[in-house]
């Protein structure tokens, strides 16, 4: 008889595709990354901890009196170099108009969550394929600011040694800031490197940018950071440099979302794209 056509026992591991295994890693892999159907009980549950765990890691963080004055007076210092230290200028003249601070009180006290959280309920609505990347966005931002409240404690400016600034919640018996009057114990008041007032309202206002339809619900978006800018540094709630810190720590949030998606928020589609079966999202048109 001819030869044998059986393969040896031996040689079978060398005769089976080697590849389907790593195959099977990438494809789980590749589902991991791409864009899926938000589920609103999930979703609600996930903001709900999130915000608790947040809250309750800034709010553990040692409040460092000693050490977060003089960061602040460093800042303070550092700004008067630059030439660009006019918080005290803005925090004073907007404190003269009572009803203008007293607004801005309150405006720095409610907006940074109802906005940010009608912006996710929209992206939810609207765009459930940019829902999870844009989400992700959000969230890494405001994790790595936890690494700055631990490891660089600041004291606001309404709190600086002879700074003579006004802390406008005190003066005006509003409340605007979980961290004056009866309210501050239960707030960690030398958290304010960086300022997620900032982030959050940053990561609104590109958000609404990039994704609105309507020319002056985009214009919108863009002065909404602007003027809570002015509302934190007329509060006397935080140096422009703080603003700096929430712009750095979008920044990083922007980068783990896009090196996780492969893109950028924003550019992926619209509606969740659509399965084939057992394959693969195929993708539909924004």
């Amino acid at each position: 008889m001819g030869d044998s056509t059986v393969t040896p026992l031996e040689g079978r591991e060398q005769a089976l595709p080697q590849p389907v295994a790593a195959g099977s890693r990438e494809r789980r892999f590749a589902r991991l990354r791409s864009p899926r159907r938000p589920r609103l009980w999930f979703e609600i549950l996930l903001i709900a901890v999130s915000y608790w765990t947040y809250s309750l890691i800034r709010n553990a963080v040692p409040e460092q009196r000693s050490e977060a004055l003089r960061n602040a007076d460093w800042i303070w210092r550092m700004e008067h170099h630059l030439g660009l230290a006019f918080e005290q200028s803005v925090n004073h003249a907007v404190n003269s108009v009572t009803w203008l601070i007293v607004g801005m009180n309150y405006y720095y006290a409610t907006l940074h969550f109802i906005i940010t959280l009608t912006v996710l309920v929209w992206l939810y609505r609207s765009h459930p394929g940019r829902y999870a990347a844009t989400r992700l966005v959000l969230f890494a931002t405001t994790a790595v600011a936890l690494v700055g409240y631990y490891f660089y404690p600041l004291a606001p400016p309404r709190l600086l040694t002879g700074g003579h600034f006004v802390d406008t919640v005190m003066v005006h018996q509003t409340w605007g800031s979980m961290a004056s009057g009866d309210l501050k114990h239960m707030s960690n008041q030398y958290a304010a490197m960086p300022s997620m007032h900032i982030g959050w309202s940053l990561w609104c206002g590109l958000t609404i940018f990039a994704l609105a339809k309507l020319p002056w619900v985009r214009i919108l978006g863009l002065l909404y950071p602007a003027a809570t800018l002015l509302v934190i540094v007329a509060t006397a709630n935080h140096f422009w440099l703080d603003a700096v810190g929430g712009i750095i720590c979008l920044a990083f949030g922007f980068t783990v979302a896009a090196l996780w998606y492969g893109t950028l928020p924003y550019a992926l589609p619209r509606a969740v794209p659509a399965r084939g079966r057992g394959g693969p999202l195929l993708p539909t048109k924004a």
